[in-house]
């Protein structure tokens, strides 16, 4: 009987958590499809497609989940929700990538910590499973996460400055600097320092010009930035993954992070 009353408890309580992620992907979508309504409004053909992008890609956490028979806790995939609007509709459509400074490094560490949630889960669902004859060290788990996090974020990057410069968009946000430092301008191959920049004119189409306050750095600046907080994000799970598999009962708190196999937890 009290085996029974703690079984219905865990369902109730598995029902609750559902309701909340429901409610959430509910919400979500609903001002995803207000928001492609208002840019269609005002003819912007290309925000109105990042608006559908981001409807399909709230599908990925479901269709993963019921394709791999994987559990995906609450936490996790209400977070994978916010970041997928965050970044779509709120970075791109509202622009807060140039209204807040910091959105897009919050972003990046963000996704660091996310994809070596999914690398470690990946191990160490294979670690503890009986198909696979291998017992990897806690050492070797949270290496592996952490290369898998950085692979990501690098592939990421490899696909923003493909964008950028075959379709000329700007994923690699550009950035005015005051200082750069190159050998290429010198005879000599001697590094010159360029600094204290107050403008720079560029001439474009035949006699257009087009003064800028400094130097636009085109990207650079903001890829290593992206990958810099990518690897904080990465080593940061990493570290409490290996605390993790060291004792699971003194940090519980990494399983809102981590998928399971179902057939594991039913």
């Amino acid at each position: 009987m009290k085996k029974s009353k703690q079984n219905k408890e865990e369902i109730r309580k598995e029902l609750q958590n559902r309701r909340t992620t429901i409610i959430v992907y509910i919400v979500l979508r609903f001002l995803v499809i207000v928001s492609a309504v208002a840019q269609a409004m005002h003819g912007n053909w290309n925000n109105v497609f990042l608006c559908f992008l981001t409807l399909v890609l709230f599908t990925f956490p479901g269709l993963f989940s019921r394709t791999f028979k994987i559990e995906m806790p609450q936490t996790l995939e209400i977070i994978v929700y916010l970041f997928i609007y965050a970044a779509e509709i709120c970075g791109e459509i509202q622009n807060f990538y140039g209204i807040f400074e910091h959105w897009d490094t919050m972003l990046h560490t963000l996704n660091g910590f996310l994809c070596a949630a999914v690398g470690f889960s990946t191990v160490d669902i294979l670690n503890r499973t009986d198909k696979f004859h291998i017992n990897m060290t806690p050492v070797f788990v949270a290496l592996v996460s952490f290369c898998f996090s950085m692979t990501v974020g690098v592939m990421w990057e490899f696909f923003e400055f493909a964008a950028d410069y075959y379709f000329k968009q700007d994923m690699q946000k550009d950035r005015i600097v005051e200082v750069f430092q190159t050998k290429h301008l010198d005879k000599n191959n001697e590094m010159i320092v360029v600094d204290n920049i107050d403008k720079t004119e560029i001439t474009y189409n035949n006699g257009e010009k087009l003064v800028i306050e400094g130097y636009l750095d085109i990207g650079i600046i903001d890829t290593m930035k992206d990958l810099f907080v990518n690897f904080i994000g990465a080593a940061i799970f990493s570290i409490f993954g290996f605390l993790y598999i060291k004792d699971r009962d003194d940090h519980k708190w990494i399983e809102r992070f981590t998928l399971k196999l179902k057939k594991i937890t039913e």
